[in-house]
């Protein structure tokens, strides 16, 4: 899938807020950085951090609830 794609759907899960999508992939992405394990299934070595993060939030994995919460 197209990151244009990915980044729309994951749009819709967030309300088509930029701002929100925006935050949660970089606090994920940090957190992914630091050691937490991806939520997604696959091979993930090879891609980077904010592009794991914004796959999660269009699969539905996390949401602005769960940065909020400090999961």
């Amino acid at each position: 899938m197209r990151t244009e794609q990915i980044t729309a759907k994951a749009l819709k899960q967030i309300g088509d807020d930029r701002y929100k999508l925006s935050l949660i992939v970089a606090k994920r992405a940090e957190a992914l950085a630091n050691g937490a394990q991806a939520l997604i299934e696959g091979d993930t070595s090879k891609m980077k951090f904010a592009d794991i993060a914004l796959m999660e939030v269009a699969e539905g994995k996390i949401g602005l609830e769960a940065i909020v919460e400090g999961k």
